[in-house]
């Protein structure tokens, strides 16, 4: 079985949720017999293949972009030569140009679509992209929704739900590298241990203003790692407040992230709007035993942290409800370590690679079959 994946950006060029879903995806099913590929762009296409352990990364130079997709005019041939090499097409929405690639370049093969958030903030240029959505949407034999949240909140998948399927965001920890005590004592020494964790790119729809809101005038910490567009704009704003409780680390290795894991109280992850539909950090804390905080927004981040069991859930844009919550987890650590307990039990039930792994080969087979 090979299995073309399809996806804006990936590894080693970013870091980021999605990018980390499709290496799991591309794990979890290359023991069960799949070859996998990945299609991609960068800014700069050189090498045009990277090799990694999953999957054999084919990069292709991003030309301009717009409302942030990214397009590659000389990308058209090359993704007709991947389509003739796989039996299935896996499309990761949303990615308007990969929907067109999927209109101009004709092919026969069966098409996953891998639905992971509805467009949220581009909703002048949404009128003109409909129709191409809409043409990839019913062209696919399936379409994967990450939780059943999503599929009862999104007005799109609510329209398609004839074909629409569910399969959890899930993490192999045999794909985490183990980290050593020196390793994790070098963090310790640059950050402590007494901090919650956000981890992520640093997008508008992560929340991060209102966590530093909720914490300035507080002597609770923060630990703010990786990078993105509105890095500078957060810095800004913790420099005016006067912050210096949060601490920001840019981009980290995944060994650092791991070592931040292990020390941190909990995770804490204030997205806001629906553009951030899981939450893959959510599920890396869950994963380490670490009681989550998490906004009620009817996505996945509700599917992984359950108010009460798990970590505490708040509303969205609420500085003084994400204090509280904070608050909350640092004033009864009995209470906290119990969520963490809670969160690792429900991460083994839900939310393993080898459970989604085994999901996808199932779609993977199906789609073949009917084809």
């Amino acid at each position: 079985m090979k299995v073309l994946h399809v996806y804006r950006t990936y590894f080693p060029d970013t870091q980021g949720g999605l990018e980390e879903v499709v290496r799991q995806i591309c794990f979890n099913t290359k023991s069960l017999g799949v070859e996998s590929r990945v299609f991609t762009l960068a800014t700069s296409g050189e090498p045009s293949v990277v090799h990694r352990p999953e999957a054999d990364v084919y990069r292709f130079n991003q030309t301009f972009e717009i409302a942030s997709c990214g397009v590659a005019l000389s990308a058209f041939n090359g993704f007709k030569r991947l389509v003739e090499w796989a039996d299935v097409v896996h499309v990761h929405f949303p990615w308007p140009f990969a929907d067109l690639l999927c209109l101009l370049v004709r092919f026969d093969k069966p098409l996953i679509v891998t639905y992971h958030s509805d467009i949220v903030r581009q909703r002048g240029l949404r009128t003109f992209y409909n129709p191409m959505m809409h043409t990839l949407l019913r062209r696919a034999n399936r379409i994967i929704a990450t939780s059943p949240q999503y599929v009862e909140t999104s007005p799109v998948l609510k329209m398609y739900r004839d074909r629409v399927a569910v399969v959890p965001i899930g993490l192999d920890e045999n794909v985490h590298p183990e980290v050593s005590e020196s390793e994790v004592g070098a963090i310790k020494e640059l950050v402590g241990d007494d901090f919650f964790l956000f981890v992520g790119v640093l997008r508008y729809y992560k929340g991060l203003s209102f966590l530093i809101d909720a914490v300035s005038g507080t002597n609770i910490k923060i630990v703010i790692a990786g990078d993105g567009p509105e890095s500078n704009q957060l810095r800004f704003q913790a420099l005016s407040l006067g912050a210096e409780n949060v601490q920001f680390l840019g981009y980290v290795s995944d060994n650092e992230k791991i070592a931040l894991m292990n020390l941190t109280r909990g995770i804490v992850f204030p997205s806001h709007l629906r553009s951030e539909a899981f939450g893959v950090t959510l599920l890396e804390g869950a994963m380490y035993s670490k009681p989550l905080i998490s906004a009620d927004i009817g996505t996945g981040a509700n599917y992984v942290n359950e108010h009460g069991v798990t970590g505490v859930v708040v509303p969205p844009a609420d500085p003084q409800a994400l204090r509280m919550a904070l608050l909350q987890l640092l004033e009864f650590p009995e209470r906290s370590m119990q969520m963490g307990r809670a969160a690792r039990d429900r991460f083994e039930r839900l939310f393993t690679g080898q459970k989604m792994g085994a999901s996808y080969l199932e779609h993977y087979e199906a789609v073949c079959a009917s084809a």
